[in-house]
């Protein structure tokens, strides 16, 4: 794996040099979206709807919207002055109970290695939060974003978890939830039910059923040569395979009026 993050966990007056890494993948079917007449990939343009012409990069501002239409432009030189210096460092700035935490907080895991010269410094905060049953809040910036963060223990090292500030976790309580309690006899059955069906959490036994189907599907048709296409190259056919694109397009229209 490669580090994305190299800095150090502050703890008290001891600096303890780490490097991060993303603890999950994103392991998704994604598609490409192509041209169903000659399957070329499609490109996303950035288009003014206004202006009618692609705009590039030196073109775009950032505009924060105060009403329907109204924009705020802030300038780079304006946005610098609130990305601050990057910190290298995950500052601890108290230790909680982790089942004070609602699990609503967290928002990604990373795993912290520590670097050679901070290993016994390492293994120590380890034990010691091990020991205390504790989890580090913390403050670190990543790729110029702050970020609220915890850091607890994950079999024998040290995770990071990312989390929201409460302002971003929307207010439950806009919500219609039903008063009231349950018929005694009901509640026995839900219980009974859920005692029926508890065991230790065991996450090897939950898979990606819809994953693997789509998979599976994909090796069926790359195994029926017949099932791949291929997208155009570039070059001398450019000329021809525009030309049976724009006819199959043509063709396709003229189809469409004679079923409409």
């Amino acid at each position: 794996m490669r580090a994305m993050w190299k800095g150090s966990i502050s703890f008290g007056l001891v600096n303890i040099p780490v490097r991060m890494y993303s603890a999950v993948e994103d392991k998704g079917v994604h598609f490409n979206q192509l041209h169903a007449v000659c399957h070329t990939p499609i490109k996303l343009q950035k288009v003014c709807p206004h202006c009618q012409v692609e705009v590039e990069a030196r073109e775009i501002v950032r505009g924060y919207e105060v009403h329907d239409g109204q924009y705020v432009v802030i300038t780079d030189e304006e946005w610098e002055q609130f990305q601050g210096s990057l910190s290298r460092t995950v500052d601890l700035l108290r230790f909680v109970k982790l089942a004070e935490i609602d699990p609503v907080f967290f928002n990604r895991t990373y795993f912290l290695e520590p670097a050679e010269t901070g290993e016994k410094a390492y293994r120590l905060l380890t034990k010691a939060m091990e020991e205390t049953g504790m989890v580090g809040i913390a403050n670190i910036t990543i790729r110029s974003k702050t970020a609220l963060a915890a850091l607890r223990v994950y079999q024998t090292g040290l995770v990071l978890e990312t989390m929201y500030y409460p302002d971003e976790i929307r207010p439950f309580h806009h919500l219609h939830i039903p008063a009231g309690d349950p018929a005694e006899k009901e509640l026995a059955v839900a219980v009974t039910l859920i005692n029926s069906l508890t065991e230790p959490f065991q996450p090897e036994h939950y898979i990606d059923k819809r994953r693997e189907g789509i998979l599976a599907l994909i090796e069926e048709k790359v195994a029926e040569e017949q099932q791949v296409v291929r997208a155009p190259s570039p070059g001398g056919e450019a000329v021809a395979d525009l030309l049976a694109a724009l006819e199959a397009s043509l063709k396709a229209r003229e189809e469409e009026k004679v079923r409409s």
